[in-house]
């Protein structure tokens, strides 16, 4: 048997994407066995401590999802469905959406259910602060009462208490890494990126007004995906300390949706060598929920407790990085619907 052989395989589901090519980066310095399940070939650092593969499938195919996680000593889920992926405002869905966001971790405990691993798999699965909805505003401390306002958070909820009931079982040791806002810094393809930040900066860049709904008042945590991509990866190294619960994971601090306008206005500028764009307030669109006006913004404090871990990129670097990795790129700007 080699090193490697022996060495912890950790699955990555959704490896494809923002979160998942920044996991990728950050456990490929790892010495471990990577398997990277994703629609469309994954991207993994080339010269790498860790061993990887590349496993192409649809998860929701009969088989598949039992297949790509065979042997895994840790999974880390971060398959989501979100309609309208090219745009930073999903609207919501059931269907096909519920299958993805809820049936995937159902499907994901069965499979271990009946396997019944000599140890638990960690199991990591991709929350989101909002999954709170109405039942929290401001800095959040992870004891709030959820009142979810979407059906995407509705259907993360539903999964977070899915894998909970199934770590109180003794099938799989399971935590919820709940996550602020992320954005990208530009460290990998950047036309990954559909959020808030990045498409404000596409808008900025190309010369095009920043609108804000409800005069931008709404606070939220912006988290570089970098450091989310960190937080799975110390996870990974306290699974039985996590396991049973979730976790806030941010900065802690609340930016201003109309702060953040202006900073992202001002840094464009500074690459553009224009004055910054106009940011208007317009009338909310039709699809506004109750949870667009609430602040959100999480205390990592206990997450950090556990693991070790803070969110260390500040956000104006991270927004230079990104306005510089934009520009360079103009192609993948446009190709992102910039």
């Amino acid at each position: 048997m080699t090193n490697a052989a022996r060495r912890p395989l950790v699955v990555v589901l959704g490896a494809s994407g923002l979160l998942g090519t920044a996991v990728l980066r950050e456990l490929a310095a790892r010495p471990v066995r990577l398997r990277a399940v994703s629609r469309r070939p994954a991207s993994v650092p080339g010269d790498c401590p860790a061993e990887h593969e590349i496993h192409l499938a649809d998860l929701t195919a009969p088989g598949a999802l039992a297949a790509a996680v065979a042997g895994a000593d840790a999974v880390i889920h971060l398959v989501a469905h979100l309609p309208g992926a090219r745009t930073w405002r999903a609207a919501d869905q059931g269907g096909v959406a519920e299958r993805v966001n809820v049936g995937l971790v159902l499907d994901l405990i069965e499979v271990l259910r009946r396997r019944r691993p000599a140890r638990p798999p960690v199991v990591l699965f991709a929350g989101s602060t909002s999954q709170v909805g109405t039942g929290g505003s401001g800095c959040l401390d992870g004891t709030e009462r959820d009142v979810p306002q979407t059906a995407y958070d509705r259907q993360k909820v539903a999964a977070e208490l899915a894998l909970e009931s199934a770590t109180a079982e003794g099938v799989l040791l399971g935590a919820t890494l709940r996550l602020s806002t992320l954005y990208s810094q530009g460290a990998g393809r950047v036309a990954l990126d559909r959020g808030v930040v990045a498409s404000m900066m596409r808008r900025a860049l190309a010369g095009e007004p920043l609108t804000l709904w409800f005069g931008g008042a709404a606070k939220r945590d912006l988290l570089c995906v970098d450091d989310a991509a960190r937080a799975f990866a110390d996870a990974l190294d306290h699974g039985n300390s996590l396991a049973g619960r979730h976790w806030l994971i941010g900065t802690g601090a609340g930016t201003g949706i109309a702060e953040l306008f202006a900073l992202i206005a001002e840094v464009a500028a500074e690459h553009t060598g224009k004055p910054p764009v106009e940011i208007a307030s317009v009338a909310a669109p039709e699809g506004a929920v109750a949870t667009d006006v609430v602040d959100f913004f999480g205390d990592p404090a206990p997450f950090r407790a556990v693991t070790g871990w803070r969110a260390r990129t500040p956000l104006r670097s991270a927004l230079e990085n990104l306005a510089a990795a934009l520009a360079r790129d103009p192609d993948e700007r446009i190709a992102a619907g910039g």
